[in-house]
């Protein structure tokens, strides 16, 4: 096991990691910007680094920063947590150069399956159902046009590097494609760096369903179960459960080993997830992977009693898994909301500032991962998460009345936040009856 390790994040990813690491007794190495000078979970790491100003882009993006303190820290390895670097193929190639070893996929992996359309190929190689559409980035709008009218509308048009919803597009008809790519690409080249975009069928009214592996450097490859993301908004995860309310044991498995048979067909090594849309008959199909940690990771190790992060760490350090697929034995119902500096009957539109009084929820069953407290000032430069309330309970209803419970109880006061929302979709029937899609918050709770 490593003895030092950097941590290239912030906020509640970073504290968490930190967490892992002093409880294994690794020393950490954390970094800031001048933005987060005298956050709290700063005051837990062994050593600290201020590597730039506010902007991400001359801090927590700056690859040259960061391998500068990791140097001058003398760490042996560098986590990057999620968003940020994390799926960042140079940097981890970079990381390989300098012999630090970087806790996440081999750089290979990473080039692979960061392409859509070429991790798109794998699946199919490795015989996972996909989505209808191009193979490749479509080349002009008149070869688009032609690919909507073979597989039929609605189509989605998808940017081929990157995710999180930038460079995608719905399109409906003839009229809006041509004006949909050239949003979708312009979009994709200033997120991204890169304009090629490649269009799928949209299945409608489908459950965005993803599935959690761990695979180590010698050949095991196991998944965690299911997490539903169908609730979110404009592709953002806004609420995450698992088990899915529509997923039989049956399709899990078969999903579970889709999942597996592609990540060894990458070559993968560490933690990730595979994403997959299910539709209305229960067919699924295979969107993406992301390569890294994900914000909902909570919500697997509540019903696992596992801890990701010590996974990651073991298995970038050399050590083989030490579980197999039949001690996965996931366990009661776990929902995890998004705790957001936002403003939902705005577009929720992010509304950083100064949080007055901050009191979370607390009881059995309940767990809150956060880096936030009274007084706290949220940044503007930065995502607008502020915690994540993961709760558990025997069963659905169960963890549902939990939940509620929990919102209400949490204080936070000074700016708007995402805690009345998401009471709207606990109490919504479409919710309850595990019939939403992953329009509904668009389609109908907005409305």
């Amino acid at each position: 096991m490593f003895s030092r390790v950097l941590v290239a994040n912030r906020g509640e990813i970073a504290l968490r990691v930190i967490r892992t690491c002093r409880r294994l007794g690794i020393e950490t190495v954390a970094v800031y910007s001048e933005a987060d000078r005298g956050a709290v979970y700063l005051r837990l790491a062994d050593h600290r680094y201020c590597i730039g100003p506010p902007e991400v882009a001359r801090s927590y993006l700056k690859i040259e920063s960061i391998i500068a303190a990791a140097e001058v820290a003398d760490v042996e390895a560098i986590h990057p947590g999620y968003g940020f670097l994390a799926e960042n193929a140079r940097f981890a190639d970079v990381c390989r150069s300098c012999q630090i070893a970087f806790v996440g996929p081999p750089v290979e992996a990473l080039s692979l399956l960061g392409d859509k359309v070429k991790a798109k190929a794998l699946a199919k190689k490795a015989g996972v159902p996909v989505v209808p559409g191009s193979d490749g980035p479509v080349a002009d709008d008149k070869a688009a046009l032609e690919l909507a009218h073979k597989i039929g509308y609605p189509v989605l048009i998808k940017a081929a590097a990157g995710g999180g919803g930038r460079g995608m597009r719905a399109v409906h008809n003839d009229a809006s494609l041509v004006t949909a790519l050239a949003a979708a690409r312009a979009e994709a080249q200033i997120a991204f760096g890169a304009s090629a975009v490649y269009i799928e069928k949209l299945i409608e009214r489908a459950h965005h369903v993803e599935i959690q592996i761990l695979a180590d450097a010698h050949g095991n490859v196991i998944y965690l179960g299911e997490r539903d993301c169908t609730v979110q908004r404009r592709h953002q995860k806004l609420i995450e459960e698992t088990p899915s309310p529509v997923l039989t044991p049956k399709l899990r498995e078969a999903m579970g080993r889709a999942a597996v048979r592609l990540v060894k067909e990458a070559g993968y090594v560490n933690a990730g997830t595979v994403e997959f849309l299910v539709d209305k008959d229960l067919n699924f199909y295979f969107i993406e992977v992301n390569s890294r940690i994900q914000v909902e990771h909570p919500v697997t190790e509540m019903a696992t009693g596992l801890d990701i992060v010590e996974e990651q760490l073991r298995i970038a350090s050399g050590e083989p898994l030490r579980y197999r697929q039949k001690d996965v034995n996931p366990t009661g119902h776990v929902i995890e909301c998004r705790i957001n500096a936002e403003d939902p009957d705005a577009g929720f539109a992010p509304r950083p500032g100064r949080i007055v009084t901050f009191f979370p929820p607390a009881g059995d069953g309940i767990r809150i991962d956060t880096h936030v407290h009274s007084g706290y000032e949220v940044p503007p430069q930065y995502d607008s998460l502020v915690a994540k309330l993961i709760v558990r309970g025997a069963d659905r209803m169960d963890a549902i009345r939990r939940m509620r419970g929990a919102l209400d109880e949490f204080i936070l006061d000074g700016i708007p936040s995402t805690i009345p929302f998401h009471r709207r979709v606990l109490d919504h029937p479409a919710f309850l009856k595990g019939e939403h899609y992953t329009k509904f918050v668009d389609e109908e709770l907005m409305e």
